[in-house]
């Protein structure tokens, strides 16, 4: 080998500068894996840096061929839900969870569920007094009709019924003094004073199970009698104002009615008797045969309401 020619990559010799035979003769190298000598040139396009303008390369139809079986083949495994079935799943979820709040609305009661066993307690007691009362006025009203029906003992009757509910609205108006069995309910105040609203709590309490005439008395023996209209306010050092009048501590209600249903009432859990103790009081509950109530009321003159004929 000549020193004009120089060793290549391929191991053929070949001269020096930029012409390349194909071979010892000229031919083409027999090896078909032998790569290109021009391949291997630093002047070759594989030796120079990529022209940024230059097309990319496609890839060979092999690996194209490759390429696009791989996503074939992963959706044959990993197949994704269709929107059609999302909804219906959805739907399925707010069908279930509508039904659930629908019965549970249906099977309890808003106003009671919330409500203390203490607050169950009064409400059932005040409807059975209620109810046995009304079970009374139904036998009287019953008894008075069927005296009504009889001729002149039916007049003498009606007569006798016309005096004894003038009676009982005079009672219940605060006009006329009335006694009967009751109890003296005596509030003594603790740590704070005995507000209004505890002796309003006592007096719708009593109310409720059958009270039938009442009147509040304070320290100094000034009494007022308790109707429909009385309201109750809280007065200086302790006092109370009833019906604007100002009455000291301590306070005494005289009540009429069944006395061991108004003391039931009284000291159900949770009652005005609780209440107070809890305020650092004491109410003092006494039975009486006979208590009086006699202080009066005055009516006030009616200026828009009229009797129905």
């Amino acid at each position: 080998m000549s020193d004009e020619h120089t060793e290549t990559g391929t191991g053929w010799p070949q001269p020096a500068g930029p012409a390349r035979p194909g071979g010892p003769a000229g031919e083409p190298d027999p090896r078909p894996e032998a790569p290109d000598p021009d391949e291997l040139s630093p002047l070759s396009p594989q030796g120079r840096p990529e022209d940024d303008d230059a097309p990319p390369e496609e890839p060979a139809e092999d690996t194209q061929a490759a390429t696009r079986a791989e996503p074939v083949a992963g959706a044959a495994r990993w197949r994704p839900f269709s929107s059609a079935a999302v909804m219906i799943g959805v739907l399925l979820v707010l069908l279930g969870f509508t039904l659930a709040v629908q019965l549970k609305t249906t099977s309890s009661d808003s106003s009671l569920s919330a409500a203390r066993q203490e607050d169950l307690v009064r409400i059932l007691y005040d409807l059975e007094a209620r109810e046995m009362r009304l079970r009374q006025d139904i036998t009287s009203l019953e008894e008075s009709q069927r005296q009504l029906r009889s001729g002149e003992q039916g007049r003498q009757a009606a007569l006798e019924e016309a005096t004894r509910r003038a009676d009982e609205l005079g009672i219940l108006a605060g006009t006329l003094p009335a006694r009967g069995p009751g109890l003296a309910v005596r509030f003594q105040a603790g740590t704070k004073s005995i507000s209004a609203s505890r002796v309003l709590d006592a007096v719708q309490e009593l109310r409720g199970a059958g009270a039938e005439a009442m009147q509040i008395s304070g320290g100094d023996r000034a009494s007022v009698r308790i109707v429909a209209s009385t309201y109750f306010l809280d007065g200086e050092n302790g006092s109370l104002i009833v019906d604007g009048r100002r009455l000291t501590g301590p306070f005494t209600i005289t009540v009429i009615g069944e006395p061991a249903t108004m003391r039931t009432a009284l000291n159900i859990p949770g009652g005005v008797v609780a209440q107070v103790a809890g305020d650092g009081g004491n109410v003092i509950v006494e039975d009486r045969e006979v208590a009086e109530v006699s202080a009066l009321h005055v009516p006030s003159t009616l200026e828009h309401a009229r009797p129905v004929a």
